[in-house]
């Protein structure tokens, strides 16, 4: 036989193995659990709609001095009044233009008056190597401000601090531009682990 007749067979014969392959891989499949495999929310519908609940809000801006921020939440419940709500289960994400980012997560908290307020166990860590831990925090939607007014106690590079006060921002007299420093205030105890 010669590579020309070969050709011509294997032309016929490939595109008949195929089809006899797709056929069978059809015909001989098992019936698909459509059914299982739908996902479905965890969520009760009467207590959702009753409390008028909304389920994995995300807010997101940049502050007047170029903060880029991204709150997200589990779920927000209004309160009565209308003008607010309590989320649970918060992120908010941080990141100033000199490159200072700072990754905050919470059980509960809420955002208005151009604060978003972090309670109940929260916890701070930056691009830095700091982590820090508080039971409230506040975080500023105009300016690249975070504080903590209810003691602190924070993991740095070089060992472990406590205190009573927070607070991660520009130089106060260098303007907007200037790098961030955190900044810890009233009965400061620090721990220096070289």
């Amino acid at each position: 036989m010669n590579r020309t007749r070969i050709v011509r067979w294997l032309r016929v014969l490939l595109p008949l193995v195929a089809l006899a392959m797709l056929s069978t891989m059809f015909l001989l499949s098992r019936g698909s659990d459509s059914e299982s495999r739908i996902p479905y929310a965890e969520v009760d519908a009467q207590a959702a709609a009753r409390d008028g609940r909304i389920v994995g809000p995300e807010y997101m801006g940049v502050t007047d001095d170029g903060v880029q921020m991204s709150l997200r939440a589990d779920s927000v419940t209004p309160d009565q009044a209308g003008e607010g709500g309590q989320a649970s289960d918060l992120r908010l994400d941080w990141q100033r233009p000199d490159g200072v980012t700072a990754d905050v997560t919470a059980p509960a908290g809420g955002a208005g008056d151009g604060v978003v307020q972090l309670e109940g166990g929260v916890v701070m860590s930056t691009s830095t190597g700091w982590q820090v831990r508080s039971s409230q925090l506040q975080a500023q939607t105009d300016r690249s401000v975070i504080t903590a007014d209810q003691g602190i106690e924070a993991d740095a590079p070089f060992g472990t601090l406590r205190a009573d006060r927070m607070r991660l921002a520009p130089q106060d007299d260098a303007g907007d531009d200037s790098p961030a420093i955190l900044n810890f205030s009233g009965g400061v105890r620090l721990i220096y682990q070289p």
